[in-house]
């Protein structure tokens, strides 16, 4: 698994994965709120399945020497 997300993506995903799993305990209080769990796993793995499907990548590519 290469990593396909970015420092500016993982920080939003940890954002609005908070955000969803904060209306689990506050607003309408619905279970939906656990999905916020995927977007908060995605940026602690710096990996997104979906981007690697759709050939994304949002990380800085490591510069190689020659």
């Amino acid at each position: 698994m290469n990593p396909n997300v970015g420092t500016i993506d993982k920080v939003l995903r940890v954002i609005i994965g908070a955000a969803l799993i904060s209306l689990v305990f506050v607003g309408p209080q619905t279970p939906w709120g656990w999905i916020g769990v995927i977007p908060i796993v995605t940026a602690l793995v710096s990996f997104c399945p979906l981007y690697a499907i759709l050939g994304i990548k949002t990380c800085k590519v490591a510069q190689t020497e020659s």
